[in-house]
């Protein structure tokens, strides 16, 4: 068996802190699975004095967290905690801070810090007063990190988790080891699956129910619904300041984006559907944008992805998609919401006048596999993402490639 860091050679009189949070973080290590590591993970300067991880519910925060504790063993003393845990019922987390360092303590690992009162006041404290003190930290996607008691925007190394890749979902329910392409790749027909001879069905697979990690668990569908009314009726109203019936308005917004989706928002329609003023539409689309429940796809004519008007709303992930539809989405815009789900990640995406993508000097029309090329014709580095088909050519792509960037 693992041992627990650095208290395992102690008694339990001899230490300020409660033993039951080692056992905890020591049962959470023992389920923590190893096969799939996050393409985050090599991302995040984890060696930062404060580091902050976002991103929407389920999508594998925690997990990412306990796979660093569990490569670190032996390079520093490291305790996890969630902000929930019932120990802060009775204890401040600012004590525990002080505590740990005094105990030797190097990397403190804080889970859900949003549920914590007051836990950007803590952060900052323990970073100005700990200076040898590593802290990293998880959230919701919805947290603002410059909002609350303290602002930590300067203090603070901000990273975004998103959902399973389909690259990802391969190794993690196939066992199929493949690498991160880069676009250049893609377009120029260089990815390459030699261990799976027909990748259409687990693509199909994928966009069904694979874009969250808890696929593996029991029941995920029901874990899922789980996700939407947490972050709906839980997440947004506690960040955005909501009343109750300000989220029931945001919760049918996004039944009826679902049904729509992807399309162009009209604030006065939306806003007499959900009984709402239409100045509050555009506010009510970025937070469920920033919850991780919708997608928003912009002009390019700011210059910048987060100033540009919105040309279409998407349901966040064809995953989510398929819930909200009763298991039967419009395949179109399945594959266009595939499309861009994936390629956000590592790319500025902008709506574009001739087809539906651009991605900085490429133009991309998704489609079936009867989907022509007289949308893109004429238009430099224009090419079609097409579904049904498992091997391109020239400027057709398979649109599954689009799923192996992260």
């Amino acid at each position: 068996m693992r041992e627990i860091p650095f208290l395992c050679n102690r008694k339990e009189t001899e230490t300020m802190i409660d033993s039951q949070l080692f056992a905890y973080m020591d049962a959470l290590l023992g389920r923590t699975p190893t096969s799939l590591v996050r393409y985050l993970y090599d991302d995040i300067d984890w060696e930062s004095r404060l580091v902050g991880i976002l991103g929407p519910r389920g999508a594998g925060k925690s997990t990412l967290v306990l796979q660093r504790i569990q490569r670190m063993q032996g390079s520093g003393l490291a305790l996890y905690v969630s902000a929930d845990h019932m120990h802060f019922v009775t204890h401040r987390l600012e004590d525990l801070v002080d505590d740990f360092v005094k105990e030797g303590g190097t990397h403190l690992y804080i889970d859900e810090v949003h549920k914590y009162e007051g836990w950007s006041r803590v952060l900052k404290q323990a970073y100005d007063l700990h200076p040898s003190l590593h802290i990293v930290f998880t959230g919701s996607s919805v947290l603002d990190i410059k909002r609350g008691e303290a602002d930590l925007s300067r203090r603070a190394l901000m990273y975004h988790l998103q959902g399973l890749s389909f690259r990802e979902y391969l190794k993690l329910l196939h066992g199929v080891d493949a690498r991160a392409y880069s676009l250049e790749e893609i377009v120029a027909q260089g990815v390459a699956l030699p261990e799976v001879e027909h990748p259409l069905p687990l693509f199909r697979d994928y966009l069904q129910r694979g874009y969250y990690p808890f696929v593996t668990e029991s029941d995920p569908e029901r874990r899922l619904w789980q996700v939407v009314d947490q972050t709906m009726d839980v997440d947004i109203p506690q960040f955005a300041d909501m009343r109750a019936s300000t989220a029931r308005r945001l919760k049918k917004m996004l039944l009826i984006i679902s049904r729509l989706a992807p399309y162009k928002p009209v604030a006065d329609s939306l806003a007499t559907e959900i009984g709402v003023s239409k100045n509050n539409v555009p506010d009510y689309l970025v937070w469920l944008e920033r919850a991780g429940m919708i997608g928003l796809l912009r002009d390019d004519t700011a210059g910048m992805r987060a100033l540009g008007k919105i040309e279409k709303a998407y349901v966040d992930n064809p995953t989510l998609m398929t819930l909200l539809a009763g298991g039967a989405p419009d395949i179109g815009n399945l594959r266009e919401t595939f499309f861009y789900n994936q390629m956000r990640v590592r790319h500025a995406l902008a709506a574009s006048r001739r087809a539906d993508f651009t991605i900085g000097p490429y133009t991309f029309e998704v489609g079936g596999r009867r989907k022509g090329k007289q949308q893109i014709e004429g238009v430099p580095n224009a090419y079609i993402a097409k579904d049904d088909i498992e091997r391109g050519h020239g400027q057709v792509v398979p649109l599954w490639h689009f799923g192996m960037t992260y």
